[in-house]
């Protein structure tokens, strides 16, 4: 039998889910979305399973959708349950903030300012707005964690971050840009390839080389204007070691593994320090920029707002 209009209104009434649904279920869902089953999400929550199942059907009873599909070899969000899921990281990441926000209620200005940020950013820019910032403000405090920039926006979005720097591949229009600074890509090698130390270098003089790069060196990325530099200057199509950390890239450059991209600012001391030498091309070298993202929608406390 169809249920009726009148009873179907009534059941997605915004006021009614508002009045009615606990946000205690909320954070349950988060947990249950982001987890591979309804014991793995129990195990997580440090529940039991029965209560972690009682609580999905009670938000899908509130909600009036199948939220998660599940059964036999099977365990995955509902479209409904992908938006909720969405909807339910942003809430969840409002109230974490809400104590933080209270605490930090004082004349002297406190508050912890998360930053997740790229490996390696070099930025004379970024290290003066630190420094100058703790010297004005010494009791708020600082933790940056570096991640890949995918990941970095997504804690932005999700407002386990006050902000991001990073690369950019698609903008959400519910976050803000400002570039910081635009790097220029150049390739090098290390000290034990045979390319090292040799002058006059040419874009043939590469041809069959292995290569070493980042995991986002590809044409549907970030580093899409690299990976034209690398198909362009006659490097081999063997690729013996990627990474996500610039770091980690550099060590296997210098290890022998390959020819690889770096940012050219940051390799110049290994360059003045005999830790890299450029290969061709040496003009016209792909620029990529670096962004600041915030999410204006995110409830700042002062050392952030600041």
């Amino acid at each position: 039998m169809a249920t009726p209009v009148s009873d179907t209104k009534g059941l997605y009434d915004p006021e009614r889910i508002a009045r009615e649904l606990d946000w205690n279920l909320l954070r349950t869902f988060v947990v249950l979305a982001e987890s591979r089953s309804i014991t793995d999400a129990a195990a997580r929550l440090r529940l039991k399973q029965p209560s972690v199942s009682t609580a999905l059907k009670r938000l899908e009873d509130r909600i009036g959708r199948k939220l998660i599909q599940r059964g036999p070899g099977q365990y995955a969000l509902t479209e409904a349950g992908e938006l909720l899921y969405r909807e339910a990281l942003d809430i969840n990441g409002s109230i974490l903030r809400l104590s933080t926000l209270l605490r930090d209620i004082t004349d002297e200005v406190s508050g912890n300012i998360r930053i997740a940020a790229a490996s390696h950013v070099v930025c004379p820019l970024f290290d003066q707005v630190l420094a100058d910032f703790h010297a004005a403000h010494p009791a708020a405090s600082l933790s940056i964690n570096v991640l890949p920039s995918a990941d970095a926006i997504a804690a932005v979005s999700a407002k386990r971050a006050s902000l991001a720097i990073c690369l950019i591949r698609n903008r959400s229009p519910k976050l803000e840009y400002r570039r910081l600074y635009r790097e220029y890509f150049g390739l090098f090698c290390g000290p034990r390839h045979p390319l090292f130390g040799r002058q006059g270098l040419t874009d043939s003089d590469l041809a069959g080389h292995a290569t070493v790069s980042f995991y986002t060196d590809r044409l549907q990325d970030v580093l899409k204007p690299v990976t034209l530099m690398r198909a362009q200057s006659e490097l081999g199509e063997r690729i013996t070691g990627t990474s996500t950390n610039l770091e980690e890239v550099r060590r296997m450059i210098i290890a022998g593994l390959g020819i690889g991209p770096l940012p050219i600012h940051v390799a110049a001391r290994d360059v003045a320090d005999g830790l890299l030498w450029q290969t061709p091309p040496y003009e016209n070298l792909p620029a990529i920029d670096v962004h600041v993202v915030w999410n204006p929608h995110a409830v700042k406390n002062r050392a952030e707002s600041i």
